[in-house]
Formats: structure tokens, C-alpha cells, sequence
């Protein structure tokens, strides 16, 4: 590929441990770049966590589902987005940026219950998306 792989992240605003984790782990390879994130639904918390991390301010959201529309809709959107929220946003989440026609990496568990796993594996096989799930 001639491009890193754009990465978006949703979660792992200011002070918040495993979103650096997951930043540290996709720069390894650099093969990934992070370029947009919802990082908190508290708007001057995201601001100000996607400032220190060099997001642009039109790609810095305080909503995740804004952030699916707006990321599909771009020529330069995302090629997946990172999960991690508190794990009862997991679903919610995946589910929007599958809907999007979005890849997924989420960190662990994927969901709360096997029958919302398997509803998110449905998601993922009619968008065509991949669901990828981390182990920290």
C-alpha cells in the first residue's frame, strides 16, 4: 500500500490508559496513522485529547454516530476505527461504523453476551466489514 492505513478511535481520550495502549500498538509497524477520534462525548475533553494528539478539529468528534457519517462520507475517511470505550459501548459503537461500512477493532470483550456478538458478526458479514477483536 502506498499510504499508511488511516485509523480512527473512538475512546482513549485524557486519562484514559488502554486508548495510549492501542495508539502505541498500531504505530509498531507504521503502518497505521491516526487521523480522527470521538476520544470523549464530553466536548472539551475531546477537544483538547484530540488537540495533544494532532487531530485536525474537523476530525475530532464528541459522538461516535457523527463520527461514522462524517468519516464514510469523506474521499480520506477512515479504514477502521478503534474501540475503546467502556465495554457496555462495544456493540453500540461497532454497530454504528459497521453500518457505515467501516472496519472494526475492538477491544475486549466484543460484547456483553453471545447473542450480541453473533448480531454484530451478521452486521459484519451483510456490510462485507471486518470485526477484529483485541487481546491486550
Amino acid at each position: 500500500m502506498s499510504r499508511r492505513l488511516r485509523l480512527g478511535m473512538v475512546g482513549g481520550g485524557q486519562g484514559a490508559f488502554i486508548g495510549s495502549v492501542h495508539r502505541m500498538a498500531a504505530r509498531l509497524d507504521d503502518e497505521w496513522e491516526l487521523v480522527a477520534g470521538a476520544l470523549s462525548s464530553d466536548a472539551a475533553r475531546a477537544a483538547a485529547s484530540g488537540a495533544e494528539l494532532r487531530l485536525a478539529p474537523d476530525r475530532s468528534y464528541t459522538d461516535f454516530q457523527a463520527m461514522a457519517r462524517a468519516e464514510a462520507a469523506r474521499p480520506d475517511g477512515i479504514d477502521a476505527v478503534a474501540i475503546v470505550t467502556p465495554n457496555h459501548l462495544h456493540v453500540p459503537v461497532a454497530r454504528a461504523f459497521l453500518a457505515a461500512g467501516i472496519h472494526v477493532i475492538c477491544d475486549k470483550p466484543l460484547a456483553r453476551d453471545l447473542d450480541e456478538g453473533l448480531q454484530l458478526q451478521a452486521l459484519a458479514r451483510q456490510t462485507d466489514r471486518l470485526v477484529a477483536v483485541t487481546y491486550n
